[in-house]
C-alpha cells in the first residue's frame, strides 16, 4: 500500500514573535515494513537555518531557526510512503513473558533497538503500582508474551473511553488511569507503563492511521490525525511487535510510523521555543490518502 500524507501545523500568535527555534519530527521512517519514497517540508516564514540529524532513537529530526518577526508559523509536510508489513496472528502465544523479561535485563547493547532502553520509567511514563497490578492480570505465570499483550490491549480498548476533551498532553498518567478516559496517546502510555512495571520493554510509536469515512459519507479534507501505539519486544527470535490499544488490533498496513521513543516527549512532531508574549493558537490538519 502506498500513501500520500500531508501534515499541516499552523501556529497563530496574538502579538509578533521575534524568534523561534523548533525541532521537527515529520519525516516518516524507513524500515520495519515501510519505505519512505519522498518527503518535503515547506515552512513560512522561511527559516534562516535548517539542519537535519538523527536523534538517539533513529528519528530524522530537523532543527529550524526563524529570526524574522511573524504572527503565524505554518509548517507543511508532505510525504509518500510505501507500507508492506503483515500483522502477527492474534493467536500466536510467543515465548513465556518471564523469559522475555529476563532476556531484556541481560541485554548488553545500548543501541536504539536494544530492549534495555525501554524497560525503565521515562518522563511521561512513570512505573506505578496500580497500573502494574492492572497489567499483571493479563500476564499470569507462564503465559506467552504476545497472548498477554493482546489481552491487555483488548482490556484497555473495552475498559477505557476515548474522549478528546478528557486530557491534555500534560495530564498525569495516574489521572488518566483513574478516570479511564483519554486519547490514543493516553492509552499507549497506560499500556507501556503496565508492561514496564512487569519488566517488559515497551516503546511509544507515533505516526498516522488511515481512516475510512462511514458508508455514504464524503471523506473530509484534513480530518485525519496523528496516532500513537505501542511496540513490545517479544524476544530475540520475534523482535518488536506493534499493538494498537486504541483500536484493539495488531499493527499492519493502515499504520504509518513517524517516530519511536520512550514516550510522547521523545517523538513530538513539532516542539521548540519562541520569544513573544500573549497567547497562541495551534491548528493541525492531516490527510492520509492511499495512492491508487
Amino acid at each position: 500500500m502506498i500513501y500520500d500524507i500531508r501534515h499541516i501545523t499552523t501556529y497563530s500568535y496574538e502579538s509578533p514573535v521575534s524568534f523561534a527555534r523548533c525541532s521537527l519530527r515529520l519525516e516518516p521512517r524507513s524500515g520495519g515494513g515501510q519505505e519512505l519514497v519522498s518527503h518535503t517540508v515547506d515552512i513560512r516564514p522561511r527559516p534562516v537555518n535548517r539542519a537535519v540529524r538523527h536523534d538517539f532513537f533513529g528519528t530524522p529530526t530537523e532543527s529550524i531557526l526563524i529570526e524574522a518577526p511573524h504572527r503565524s508559523l505554518r509548517i507543511d509536510s508532505r510525504s509518500r510512503v510505501s507500507v508492506f508489513r503483515c500483522a502477527s496472528d492474534r493467536a500466536t502465544p510467543g515465548p513465556a513473558w518471564e523469559s522475555v523479561r529476563d532476556l531484556a535485563f541481560e541485554a548488553t547493547s545500548l543501541a536504539p533497538s536494544s530492549p534495555i532502553g525501554y524497560v525503565f520509567a521515562s518522563p511521561l511514563v512513570p512505573v506505578l503500582r496500580p497500573v502494574t497490578a492492572y497489567a499483571s492480570a493479563s500476564f499470569p505465570t507462564g503465559r506467552g508474551i504476545q497472548t498477554g499483550a493482546v489481552d491487555l490491549m483488548h482490556r484497555i480498548r473495552t475498559e477505557f473511553k476515548y474522549d478528546a476533551k478528557a486530557t491534555v498532553i500534560s495530564t498525569p498518567l495516574m489521572e488518566v488511569f483513574e478516570k479511564r478516559h483519554g486519547v490514543c496517546q493516553d492509552f499507549a502510555h497506560v499500556m507501556i507503563a503496565g508492561l514496564r512495571g512487569l519488566g517488559l520493554p515497551a516503546a511509544y510509536v507515533s505516526g498516522y492511521l488511515r481512516t475510512i469515512p462511514p458508508p455514504g459519507k464524503p471523506r473530509l479534507q484534513g480530518a485525519d490525525a496523528t496516532h500513537a501505539w505501542v511496540s513490545l519486544w517479544c524476544g530475540a527470535g520475534i523482535g518488536w511487535v506493534d499493538f494498537d490499544p486504541t483500536n484493539d488490533l495488531l499493527v499492519e498496513n493502515d499504520h504509518i510510523v513517524l517516530a519511536v521513543g520512550r514516550d510522547f516527549s521523545d517523538v513530538s512532531p513539532v516542539d521548540g521555543i519562541i520569544v513573544g508574549s500573549r497567547k497562541q493558537k495551534l491548528a493541525v490538519a492531516v490527510d492520509v490518502l492511499p495512492v491508487e
